[in-house]
């Protein structure tokens, strides 16, 4: 087990990408907490890695509420001891859009939900990390590493994810806290599929499919790469920004 005796908390846990990675932790020994807005979804992740043999926590909380955290890292603290692992993976595509459409409201919204929070939840969490010399897993996104059509606010948003996942590496390598991103193309998830069935009358689809040369991605594809930057495997790994993303930037 990679994981075994570590406790981490995967923020936006309850679905998608955190919910596979949530999984994929309690599957390697970690004892996980996941937190996220809603707590029908987060008890269903929770009970499933406890039905596996590991240990799990659900918390409610919003990560762009700065209270929120807090609340949600003392409840960590409490359950399990320590923090070793966070999992920045709460974020949102707001709206598809191109900068010239793309409202103030949007914006701040996009970069609250994707970048503000990361640092938050990051900000609150070091002085725990610090202490275990610990690690960061950043989930920022293809888009932080190149230009994608009606995703300006988000792109911008995760490359500030990937610049931040840099800076914290360096800030603190020498209290030995590791700092690395997963960068996912499309990922068939839950929350894309109604925008990825929209695709499909016009041809779009079969398009965007074949900009992947492995075709699109799962949830546990990026879970996997979690574990790796999160485990004793990475020791020597920090700042990076890692694509899982089919071979989509290999063409670039």
């Amino acid at each position: 087990m990679r994981l075994k005796d570590k406790v981490a908390l995967v923020t936006g846990g309850g679905t998608g990408i955190g919910r596979a990675i949530a999984l994929a932790f309690g599957l390697e020994g970690a004892a996980v907490a996941v937190s996220g807005r809603r707590e029908p979804p987060l008890r269903a992740v929770a009970e499933a890695i406890v039905a596996a043999g590991g240990r799990a926590l659900a918390v409610a909380g919003d990560v762009t509420r700065a209270a929120d955290l807090e609340r949600v890292l003392r409840a960590v603290v409490d359950a399990f001891g320590r923090l070793d692992v966070l999992v920045n993976n709460a974020g949102a595509v707001v709206e598809r859009a191109p900068a010239g459409l793309t409202s103030d409201e949007t914006w701040a919204r996009t970069l609250e939900a994707n970048l503000t929070s990361a640092f938050r939840a990051s900000r609150a969490a070091l002085p725990e990390l610090v202490r275990v010399r610990g690690a960061i897993v950043n989930v920022a996104s293809v888009a932080g590493l190149k230009g994608t059509p009606a995703l300006a606010a988000y792109g911008v948003a995760k490359a500030g994810v990937v610049n931040l996942t840099r800076s914290m590496a360096l800030d603190y390598a020498r209290d030995g806290v590791r700092v690395n991103a997963v960068c996912p193309a499309y990922i068939q998830t839950d929350l894309n599929r109604d925008y990825l069935e929209s695709l499909r009358p016009t041809g779009a689809y079969d398009a965007l499919v074949a900009r992947h040369p492995l075709g699109l991605g799962r949830p546990e594809d990026v879970a996997w790469a979690a574990v790796y930057l999160a485990s004793d495997e990475a020791r020597w790994v920090t700042g990076v920004a890692l694509p899982v993303d089919g071979g989509i930037l290999a063409g670039l």
